[in-house]
């Protein structure tokens, strides 16, 4: 009876993975087919790959690189703030006794639960009256403390044992050492999770950087790819090329930190 759930699940699980990947596979192959293959009416379910035009040709559609190179410095540069600024909190949430905690972070937790779409307003107003429109100043500092991300880290640090950090202020340890040299080495997992769920967060936000940024040369290039949307039609293979292309940091942050993310939903789990 085991074996047949065992089984059955399997299944179910190869069935969900091939209709999410289905998608993914008729993206990349269409971004080595010419438009008219594309939207060929009648035609086999993937398009035939026959040509590398659309992965030469993107950077004379717009600025691809440039804006590649800007997306690219806005969301490590925010998910290094956020992890930092995360795993500081966490720590004197989950270490530090002082009036008020508990209320104080109850707020935090509360961040959480309004939706993104109503602080949008109050931001942009804000970034209006500080004269930050047009620049990475309102899509870096706006982003640099994460409800999440405390959450996270002050859940991970609070597994840490007092009597370690105990041991390491009897040896005339500061605060920041012990953080720095103790806290930060031992919640290794929690800011490789953070990193990637903040890197794709960053990478992929289209609304705040349309909203803020006018500058074509500053533009990010999750708005960039609208651009292969013209008015009488869509550069479907060019859109695909470009978007192939920019899925790559994203596999890239996920490879050189998945070992710590699946460590820690394994300890995580175990706990």
């Amino acid at each position: 009876m085991n074996k047949v759930k065992t089984v059955l699940l399997n299944v179910i699980l190869l069935a969900l993975a091939i209709v999410t990947i289905v998608p993914f596979i008729w993206m990349l192959l269409s971004a080595f087919a010419p438009n008219s293959e594309i939207v060929k009416i009648g035609g086999s379910l993937f398009p035939t790959p026959s040509t590398f035009a659309n992965f030469v040709n993107i950077q004379e559609k717009f600025n691809f690189l440039g804006m590649f190179v800007n997306s690219l410095f806005v969301a490590l540069l925010t998910t290094a703030i956020i992890i930092y600024t995360s795993a500081l909190m966490g720590f004197v949430f989950s270490k530090f006794q002082f009036k008020g905690k508990n209320l104080l972070f109850g707020v935090v937790l509360s961040t959480m639960m309004l939706p993104w779409a109503v602080t949008i307003i109050p931001k942009y107003e804000m970034m209006v009256d500080f004269g930050w429109l047009d620049s990475y100043k309102a899509l870096i500092i706006p982003s640099m403390v994460s409800g999440f991300g405390i959450f996270m880290f002050r859940q991970s640090i609070s597994q840490i044992p007092d009597e370690l950090i105990e041991a390491a202020r009897v040896d005339g340890a500061t605060d920041t050492y012990i953080f720095h040299r103790i806290i930060l080495p031992m919640s290794r997992n929690s800011i490789a999770s953070l990193a990637i769920f903040q890197f794709l967060w960053s990478w992929e936000d289209f609304l705040w950087p349309y909203l803020i940024i006018s500058d074509e040369s500053k533009q990010l290039l999750s708005v960039g790819l609208r651009l292969f949307n013209g008015q009488y039609g869509t550069d479907y293979g060019g859109l695909f090329a470009a978007t192939s292309i920019s899925i790559i940091p994203v596999v890239i942050i996920y490879l050189v930190f998945q070992k710590r993310f699946i460590a820690g939903v394994a300890s995580g789990s175990i706990k």
